[in-house]
């Protein structure tokens, strides 16, 4: 199998894990994710930029659907890509809330990744900002979008891990994303992946639900498993995106 030609992305993509407090309902949540807290980022990072301070250039969330006995590991992930990683705070954010989605939202930590966009798929994934309201944030939909939270076996050399899923998986993904149709495919290793609870993530999106059956039926092991854990893998499945920065 051929090697891959991808190169990561400049910056940082930093990822927020976010999760519901027991006290609230995935509705609660994703409504003050959108409504308030969205609206107060995007504010805070054009204002930064005004400045000339360090700011995100990008931001993204993701909605992540309830598996079929209803429950959910993650109910979303917010992504912000930055010029270079942001240090960990001392303690997660929402500790003590700031607004009316970190009273919903688990306190939540930066994990900084390094991506690779390995197919763009950008034309299938249109921006509509709103025009009967602020045009940001905005949503879209209409595919079927898979996330993998890879966990890495205890004491697996991630070194090794990522050489082989830049220069094997990568590979392996991409030729089945062709046959079946998927039209994008990220890859994001951890910077830390000593301290995060995930070695990286893959977002693979298909028009629908088919392109991903036909994805299962075609994959096939390629050595990863060699590095990767399946006990501390989560995948999660999504049809919308609210779109903060595009």
């Amino acid at each position: 199998m051929s090697a891959t030609n991808v190169t990561p992305t400049a910056g940082a993509k930093m990822m927020y894990l976010i999760r519901a407090r027991p006290t609230a309902s995935r509705e609660e949540l994703v409504a003050h994710w959108f409504a308030n807290h969205m609206p107060l980022v995007i504010a805070a990072q054009q204002d930064a930029a005004a400045a000339g301070r360090l700011h995100a250039r990008r931001y993204l969330a993701t909605i992540f659907d309830a598996d079929r006995d209803g429950t959910r590991v993650w109910d979303g992930v917010a992504q912000l890509w930055w010029d270079r990683p942001l240090p960990r705070p001392e303690q997660p954010h929402g500790s003590v809330p700031t607004d009316s989605f970190q009273e919903k939202a688990e306190p939540y930590l930066p994990w900084a990744t390094t991506e690779y966009v390995v197919l763009e798929g950008s034309e299938r994934l249109a921006v509509a900002p709103l025009t009967l309201n602020a045009p940001f944030p905005c949503t879209r939909s209409g595919f079927l979008k898979m996330t993998f939270l890879v966990g890495a076996q205890p004491g697996a050399d991630c070194a090794a891990l990522f050489a082989h899923w830049i220069e094997v998986h990568i590979p392996n993904v991409r030729n089945v994303m062709a046959k079946v149709g998927g039209f994008r495919y990220v890859v994001s290793h951890s910077l830390r992946p000593d301290i995060e609870p995930y070695a990286g993530m893959a977002e693979l999106y298909f028009p629908d639900a088919a392109g991903w059956s036909a994805f299962r039926d075609t994959i096939k092991p390629d050595g990863m498993e060699r590095w990767t854990d399946t006990s501390r893998t989560v995948v999660l499945r999504s049809g919308t995106e609210m779109i903060g920065m595009p």
